[in-house]
């Protein structure tokens, strides 16, 4: 395989069967890959409360704050994209002439 190609697939694999996942994880497939991005999310959205709540008791500075922030707004975003796509597939499905 060329370099490229083998990184790309070397990526997938990595992110549908992470170090240390069992085989009962990599099954999961897209749906595992979902999970996880989901709980990506959730947890940028927990950094940014914190570092929030960090910078107003003055222990965390403003740029930290604004940084775990905008991570949360982007997965936030990505999550919201990702939603309408799925919703935008079901009603075609949905749509097509039985």
């Amino acid at each position: 395989m060329p370099a490229p190609i083998g990184a790309a697939v070397a990526a997938y694999r990595s992110a549908v069967a992470p170090q240390g996942a069992s085989v009962a994880d990599a099954a999961q497939g897209f749906g595992g890959a979902l999970k996880r991005a989901m709980e990506g999310a959730v947890e940028a959205g927990r950094q940014a409360d914190a570092a929030s709540t960090g910078a107003l008791m003055g222990t965390v500075s403003v740029t930290d704050t604004v940084l775990a922030i905008s991570r949360a707004e982007m997965a936030l975003q990505t999550a919201v994209a990702v939603r309408d796509r799925v919703v935008a597939a079901y009603q075609d499905v949905m749509r097509m002439p039985i």
